[in-house]
């Protein structure tokens, strides 16, 4: 903290404390930034000291709703894709039956 003496008006002068660090080695960031941490901890938690990328969120929100779009659509599809097919009974009978694989 240094002591200045800043004019309040024409006529009268006045001692103000300004907060000023004292050097650049005491002014820390705020937030994670700032914090002293290890090489290690950085390259694990690189989202917690690295800005936001906008168009790369964006890209990648749009992404992954496409891919949980699509996901969702082979599901539906293969619910409606499962086939009928006409079988006969051992007493001769005809009747629609759904195809179905061994692993079922």
């Amino acid at each position: 903290m240094k002591l200045k003496r800043l004019r309040a008006s024409s006529r009268e002068e006045a001692l103000v404390f300004v907060m000023e660090p004292d050097s650049k080695d005491q002014y820390r960031s705020p937030g994670l930034r700032g914090m002293k941490s290890t090489t290690l901890f950085r390259a694990v938690n690189p989202e917690l000291f690295i800005r936001p990328n906008k168009p790369v969120m964006a890209f990648g929100l749009v992404t992954l709703t496409l891919c949980v779009g699509y996901l969702g659509y082979l599901h539906a599809v293969k619910e409606n894709r499962q086939e009928l097919y006409e079988a006969v009974d051992s007493e001769g009978e005809r009747y629609m039956r759904r195809k179905s694989s061994k692993w079922d």
